[in-house]
C-alpha cells in the first residue's frame, strides 16, 4: 500500500463522507463509525460524488456543494402520477384509507422491482404520487476524509 497514491478511477477507497442539504440537515454519514470502503466506479457512490475524489491521497479532505444534477438528480415532472381511487385500491387497497401527504407506498414496476413513491395528494377520486427521488432537485453538500487509497 502506498500512502500517498492518489484516486483514480479503480483505486480502493477508504474514506470517512457525509451528505447534508444546504440548511445542514444531515442525510447520511459514518465519521465517527467505520469507514466505507469501496472501489471507484463499483457503483457505491454516485458519480457526481466519485468525481469529487479524483486526485485525492490518503489524509485529504474536502467539501463541496453539488448541484442536483450531480447529486440525486432534477426533479422529473414525469414520474409524479395521479392514480384514480379505484386503481390505487387495486394495487393497495388495505392502505388507501390511512395514507396521508408524504406517505411512502411501494408498487412492482412490470419488472417486478420494488418502486418507491411519495403520496402529495389524496382526494376523494385519486392520489398523487411523486416518484421522484426524495432528494431529487435538492443541493447536496458532499463532505469526505479519505482514509487509505490503494490500486484495485
Amino acid at each position: 500500500m502506498t500512502s500517498n497514491m492518489q484516486v483514480v478511477p479503480g483505486a480502493r477507497i477508504s474514506l470517512h463522507f457525509s451528505l447534508s442539504l444546504a440548511d445542514g440537515d444531515i442525510i447520511d454519514s459514518n465519521f465517527g463509525n467505520e469507514p466505507a470502503n469501496f472501489q471507484l466506479g463499483d457503483g457505491s457512490m454516485l458519480p457526481g460524488f466519485e468525481e469529487q475524489l479524483i486526485g485525492l491521497a490518503a489524509g485529504d479532505a474536502t467539501e463541496v456543494t453539488l448541484t442536483p444534477d450531480k447529486a440525486f438528480g432534477e426533479v422529473n415532472p414525469q414520474n409524479i402520477h395521479q392514480i384514480s381511487r379505484i386503481k390505487f385500491k387495486s394495487f393497495l387497497e388495505d392502505e388507501y384509507d390511512s395514507l396521508e401527504p408524504g406517505s411512502v407506498v411501494s408498487f412492482k414496476d412490470p419488472s417486478g422491482f420494488d418502486l418507491s413513491g411519495v403520496v402529495k395528494k389524496k382526494t376523494d377520486s385519486l392520489v398523487i404520487v411523486d416518484f421522484n427521488h426524495p432528494l431529487a432537485g435538492k443541493a447536496i453538500v458532499f463532505k469526505a476524509e479519505i482514509i487509505a487509497v490503494t490500486s484495485a
